[in-house]
């Protein structure tokens, strides 16, 4: 089944940079689960409260820059974070990456507090 961004996630990315709002596009139309943007640019004062919640380890986050976003897995029209899911999202993302030459960085392939839901433009290529 192709899925299709909702206005509400397409409201969330603005802002965001065209490259990687061109990779969740694509993404949206080969994942086997459906998925929402719940948060692309943030400001500073979002991003220190979740610093402050534990939500996040640093007030650098690509998300401020508009080099990253926030996914949900929606099943049946609800939001769920069981964590099989977010690999389905991340092949599915990476696959539209790969096709379009965009690297970006997955959180759950990072070692420590593993994000699932996050991805990011690399800085390598986004600096």
């Amino acid at each position: 089944m192709a899925y299709r961004l909702s206005a509400r996630s397409l409201a969330r990315l603005d802002g965001v940079h065209p490259r990687l709002v061109a990779v969740l596009q694509e993404a949206i139309t080969l994942t086997p689960v459906d998925f929402m943007v719940t948060e692309g640019v943030r400001t500073a004062q979002r991003q220190a409260a979740l610093v402050r919640a534990g939500a996040s380890r640093t007030k650098a986050s690509r998300h401020l820059t508009g080099h990253a976003v926030d996914l949900a897995a929606m099943v049946d029209g609800q939001v769920r974070w069981d964590w099989p899911l977010y690999p389905r999202i991340a092949a599915a993302m990476k696959a539209a990456a790969a096709r379009q030459g965009t690297a970006i960085v997955w959180g759950g392939d990072w070692p420590t507090l593993r994000d699932g839901p996050h991805f990011e433009l690399d800085r390598k290529g986004f600096p």
